[in-house]
């Protein structure tokens, strides 16, 4: 059989997020494991046995499903780089999963291009699948599905499903990509400022007042190189290009061109104000965070609207740390769990799935202490003692209140706006070496 050329997803500069954690993508290369793999099939002539797909698992009856799932192990691709979901993930879900359906979970390292990749290897070589459930969206799913790599469709099976806040257009649709039941949601974020309620108690509300304030207060703002700036950048662009609905409709070269150079104009503007002259910027939201917990800068910021919260109570930041809503609109998305076409255990992925989407997974993964990662679900969709459990849990006053929430929140567009964004922000602003 002719090896077939691999296909490189991302570039040098792109970069992508998981669940609004900083992620920075270096050129997808297929791993060692996938070059062992293709070699293998190769020599080997492997061919998959037949297997029963998603498609067809969703239109059975759950309690056969639930029966397929029970003593499989079920691998879980996904982003190991944050203590806390590791923690919910590993000592959380995993007991509970093995517990309830006999499901021993095991979760590894996978992001973005490394997911793709190594499917497209596996499928070159004909092998079988080394991941059973991948959490993935925006440019990871539309590669995915663009290629056939995903099994389905079977999220809205899932009997937990029922209670998915549906008619959010940010749950409904990702990076304007319909999910088309390929994945599933299991938790939603939002972009937020992060300020000092004691330092700065009457923090700026919208761009054009953030713009005055950076004047005013000369080398106190900053944000980073990395995803989380790139959207607060993506704020910027939404703002002095008339709103998100300017952009959405597929990546148009045009707009892009006339929305990116307001954005450099505003950089121009300002950047002699930000920390440091603008001249250097810390290399993630985690430096950020430092600089501001230390004082040097007043705001951090972060693609976690409870991020705030979660970093005061663990001493990263001040207690006195709030998560800030800016009126013009905020980024939000959402995370979802795909199956792989050739996942070997497909029924124990989805009895995975479903149980991520239960109520006492989503409220547990949004206690602050927990992660703080927000829910998907529809609290009027739900059982009066689970809506009850949530409502308490939003009763913070530190917390933003989910209908403000709701009213600022904008979905992200094409991913292609951000991509170029980003390189175009390296090539123009960031200096050599950094």
């Amino acid at each position: 059989m002719a090896a077939k050329k691999i296909p490189h997803f991302v570039r040098d500069d792109t970069m992508t997020q998981v669940s609004g954690k900083l992620v920075n993508l270096r050129p997808a290369q297929p791993s060692r494991l996938a070059w062992a793999t293709l070699a293998l099939g190769l020599a080997l002539g492997c061919r998959p046995a037949a297997r029963t797909t998603a498609a067809e698992l969703a239109r059975l009856p759950w309690d056969s499903v639930l029966a397929r799932a029970k003593g499989t192990t079920v691998v879980w691709r996904m982003w190991r780089g944050d203590p806390s979901i590791n923690a919910f993930v590993d000592q959380w879900v995993a007991p509970r999963v093995k517990e309830r359906h006999g499901i021993t979970l095991s979760a590894v390292e996978g992001q973005g291009p490394e997911i793709v990749n190594q499917l497209v290897v596996e499928r070159e070589a004909r092998a079988p699948g080394s991941a059973d459930l991948v959490w993935i969206n925006g440019e990871t799913f539309g590669n995915l599905r663009q290629e056939g790599l995903l099994d389905g469709p079977w999220a809205g099976s899932l009997p937990n499903a029922r209670f998915v806040d549906s008619v959010s257009p940010i749950i409904r649709r990702d990076f304007e990509q319909d999910p088309a039941g390929y994945e599933s949601p299991w938790g939603q974020v939002q972009f937020t400022l992060i300020y000092d309620s004691a330092r700065t108690p009457d923090p700026p509300r919208t761009v054009a007042a953030l713009a005055s304030w950076i004047l005013t207060h000369p080398g106190r703002f900053t944000h980073d190189q990395q995803f989380t700036g790139t959207t607060f950048l993506m704020t910027v662009f939404y703002a002095l290009g008339g709103g998100v609905r300017n952009y959405q409709g597929g990546f148009d070269s045009l707009r892009y061109a006339t929305g990116s150079a307001q954005v450099f104009h505003w950089l121009e503007r300002h950047r002699a104000a930000f920390w440091r002259g603008g001249e250097t910027y810390p290399p993630g939201v985690a430096e950020l965070h430092r600089l501001f917990a230390n004082r040097e800068v007043d705001f951090s910021m972060s693609y976690n609207q409870n991020e705030a919260l979660t970093k005061a109570r663990q001493g990263v930041l001040p207690a006195t740390a709030r998560p800030l809503l800016l009126q013009d609109g905020t980024i939000a998305n959402t995370h979802f769990v795909g199956i792989p076409f050739n996942a070997a255990h497909i029924a124990g992925a989805m009895v995975l799935a479903n149980f991520l989407l239960s109520p006492e997974a989503q409220l547990e993964k949004q206690k602050p202490e927990v992660w703080a990662d927000g829910t998907v679900l529809a609290r009027n969709r739900l059982p009066p003692e689970w809506a009850a459990r949530f409502a308490r849990l939003s009763l913070d006053p530190r917390a933003l209140a989910s209908d403000s929430l709701a009213k600022y929140a904008r979905p992200e567009v094409s991913p292609r706006y951000r991509e170029r964004l980003s390189a175009d922000w390296r090539a123009r602003v960031r200096r050599v070496g950094q």
